[in-house]
């Protein structure tokens, strides 16, 4: 049975799922309203020191960058529509094959374009992210955001925190106005 979070709540995988090396992180959404363009929205991954700074550019996974260094962290693809049930974007994490100084997985969707195209979070709607233990199919943990982001264009879902040998899940829910350019640069990375 998954676990439901609420925005700033936590679990312990290793109390929830013992044996997990492998974790899925699917992360979904549907356009509410359009403005007449396409909803194009991006899930990412910064995989961050304890400082809280992404470890550098190959350790920053996304649609221009599927893997990261030793297949540790591997997105499964750009999905352009959101539309369909389920999962809009995966990404796998091997937990053992991160770096020691990995302290913190940062999972992060953007709206591609967004103020191009006039579009923000609050024009989405059944927005969320779930972790999902990858040898058994089962759903560890979901959050659902559930607040009315109508002027960012950002959201980082989630986090994976290195807790001792542990690994935690957080509910994070915060956005950012300025898209994945303003997230990055607050996590130590520079814009190209």
């Amino acid at each position: 049975m998954s676990i439901s979070l609420n925005k700033g709540g936590a679990i312990s995988l290793a109390k929830e799922a013992p044996t997990l090396t492998t974790a899925i992180a699917g992360l979904g959404w549907d356009p509410r309203t359009t403005t007449g363009a396409e909803f194009d929205l991006d899930a990412s991954v910064m995989v961050c020191d304890a400082s809280g700074r992404c470890i550098d550019d190959s350790w920053f996974v996304f649609y221009g960058q599927l893997r990261s260094p030793g297949d540790a962290v591997v997105h499964q693809g750009d999905n352009r529509t959101g539309e369909g049930e389920g999962d809009d974007e995966v990404i796998t994490v091997e937990l053992p094959a991160l770096p020691p100084n990995a302290a913190k997985l940062v999972f992060v969707v953007s709206i591609h374009e967004a103020e191009a195209r006039g579009q923000n979070f609050g024009q989405v709607q059944n927005a969320f992210i779930r972790m999902v233990d990858a040898k058994t199919d089962r759903e560890i943990v979901r959050y659902d955001l559930a607040e009315d982001y109508s002027t960012e264009t950002a959201m980082l879902f989630g986090e994976l925190v290195r807790e001792g040998g542990d690994w935690q899940f957080r509910a994070t829910g915060q956005g950012y106005a300025g898209g994945l350019a303003a997230v990055i640069r607050s996590f130590g990375l520079t814009v190209a």
